[in-house]
């Protein structure tokens, strides 16, 4: 039985932050790149290194380019599995979408397909999708991989792990368990205060990783409770799937009913008609806006039942100018232009969910914010790090005199969150600028190269951390910081090369998408410099467990 409420809260926060704080460790480092995906795509993607535009008209630019849209050769074959049937040859069309935000200088479009006679018929649809330059009305290859937006932004909620959606459960679980261990932390750090003036670097790697544990912890605890709560919130329609399980029939029948109250039919007529103007409807809307005092573009244009008696035209605004996620959408009938409806007003539960959504989203224009939410994310990266560290620290003597490979394992998996997943990230950058531009999958391949980089990574890890089971600083952290600053530094200039967008050129055009991400890729390699100096001076100090400072009887606790 531990001493009291507080001792046992310290060891609720130690072996619950270990047991997911690798999950936490990789959900926070994507997570703060995500807050700038769109920047990294136009980084990873020259061609669409211009300024944000406006959605362009349906009429002239969209509708010829929907038309276009085909299913890939994937696509067509995962639908199959879905069908009774052999797919024909040409599907029938069930939706058109286009979205885009004001960081995005390209538009996604996506169109859906009904299946012939599918095995479920809740799952009876297949999109393709297209990238299109708004300026020109060209197609951008949808081979070259959105690098922010398709790759880090989705690591950070589900890992890329598909099968049965257990990514969302396991991030899920992480996120629930952070919860308990910032309660816990809190409950452990009396002196809350105290932790955000008390950082000695200059004292040995035990008490210094826990300094700066407890001050990044403390300085962004809000930050990150905010986070951890938000994003479970965001995703409780997958945790908690009421409507689609045990209230399957009592939802399909809401369906019904809301196309009935709405005016926006559920299903098609069956009966063809032609579209009119959505330009016009566009004009409409931006009209109905303005009259409400919220004057501004589109964000978020859907057309339904295309081709069909029964189309709806969507439109919505981009609410870049609110923290809540709403859109503000107007609704019209497709062969007419007829408005059917205005979206109704919030609820105060819905204001409140769309609201934390929005917070958690980050879709507002507000570059000082932006720039906060990237360093608190960061902020929970050093925090998780030399939590790590610190646990490593305080067990290896011990572990050292009984033969324990504990801490030595604890430390390669460390070493594999933090520097290994900095190493693959550079990695990936550095691919994507050396592949052929002309590679067929190329994006295929840079997820490839990204994933093979953090096995030898984990691989050089576990090789590198012997020391640990001699009570010493494994030469692994040291030698990866020395990969990181190399990859991190040859990406840069790998940009300038293949692309002539240096940081002069960049920053005097005042093109910040490339610029930022040049900038934070040097920063990151004199970080990681910095690091492995200082980490080959304790390396040669070699200073044993048992010269370090003598661990705070709070900090004895953390067995």
């Amino acid at each position: 039985m531990l001493q009291s409420f507080r001792h046992s809260m310290t060891w609720v926060h130690t072996w619950f932050g270990l047991a997911l704080g690798f999950v936490l460790m990789v959900c926070f480092f994507f997570g703060s790149l995500s807050v700038y995906d769109r920047e990294i795509d136009r980084w990873a993607i020259p061609a669409s290194r211009f300024e944000p535009q406006p959605m362009p008209s349906f009429d002239r630019m969209l509708e010829p380019a929907f038309r276009r849209i085909q299913l890939t050769k994937e696509a067509r074959e995962e639908a199959q599995t879905r069908n009774e049937e052999p797919l024909p040859d040409t599907l029938p069309l069930h939706e058109w979408g286009a979205y885009t935000t004001h960081r995005d200088p390209v538009l996604s479009m996506w169109s859906g397909f009904e299946l012939t006679r599918p095995k479920d018929p809740d799952n009876d649809h297949v999109y393709g999708v297209m990238t299109l330059d708004p300026r020109t009305g060209q197609e951008l290859s949808e081979d070259k991989l959105k690098i922010g937006s398709q790759f880090f932004y989705p690591m950070h909620y589900e890992l890329h792990i598909h099968w049965l959606g257990l990514g969302y459960w396991i991030v899920g679980l992480a996120a629930l368990i952070m919860l308990v261990a910032l309660v816990s932390g809190v409950v452990m750090h009396r002196k809350v205060f105290r932790e955000f003036f008390t950082f000695r670097p200059k004292k040995q790697t035990q008490r210094s990783a826990l300094d700066l544990h407890n001050l990044t912890g403390v300085v962004a605890l809000p930050f990150h409770f905010m986070f951890a709560l938000s994003g479970l919130i965001v995703f409780a329609g997958i945790y908690f799937p009421v409507g689609e399980t045990m209230m399957k029939p009592l939802a399909k029948a809401h369906q019904k009913l809301e196309a009935s109250r709405t005016g926006l039919p559920e299903e098609a007529a069956g009966i063809p008609a032609p579209l009119a103007s959505v330009d016009a409807m566009v004009a409409e809307a931006q009209r109905r806006w303005a009259a409400r005092g919220m004057a501004g573009e589109v964000g978020f244009l859907g057309i339904h039942h295309v081709g069909d008696a029964n189309a709806t035209v969507s439109v919505y605004r981009a609410g870049t100018d609110r923290v809540t996620l709403t859109g503000e959408g107007i609704h019209f009938k497709g062969p007419t232009g007829e408005v059917i409806r205005e979206d109704d007003p919030k609820t105060a539960a819905a204001g409140i969910n769309d609201f934390v959504t929005g917070l958690h989203l980050q879709h507002f224009r507000h570059w000082l914010l932006r720039v906060l939410y990237f360093v608190g994310g960061i902020s929970g990266c050093v925090c998780i790090a030399t939590g790590f560290i610190f646990f490593v620290g305080k067990r290896k003597r011990q572990h050292a005199a009984t033969g324990s490979q504990g801490a030595r394992i604890v430390d390669a998996l460390a070493v594999t969150t933090v520097t290994g997943m900095l190493i693959a990230t550079a990695t990936m950058l550095v691919g994507n600028r050396l592949l052929p531009e002309d590679l067929p999958l190329r994006g295929v391949w840079e997820e490839r190269i990204f994933w093979s980089a953090w096995g030898l990574a984990m691989a050089h890890a576990f090789w590198r951390t012997a020391a640990v089971a001699q009570a010493r600083i494994a030469p692994a952290w040291r030698e990866q910081c020395w990969a990181v600053a190399g990859l991190a530094g040859l990406a840069a200039v790998l940009n300038w090369v293949t692309t002539g967008d240096h940081l002069f050129k960049t920053i005097a055009d005042g093109y910040w998408p490339v610029a930022g991400v040049d900038l934070v890729l040097l920063a990151s390699a004199a970080l990681a410099i910095v690091a492995a100096r200082k980490l080959r001076l304790r390396e040669q100090a070699g200073a044993p467990a048992a010269k370090e400072d003598a661990p705070a009887p709070l900090e004895t606790a953390h067995a």
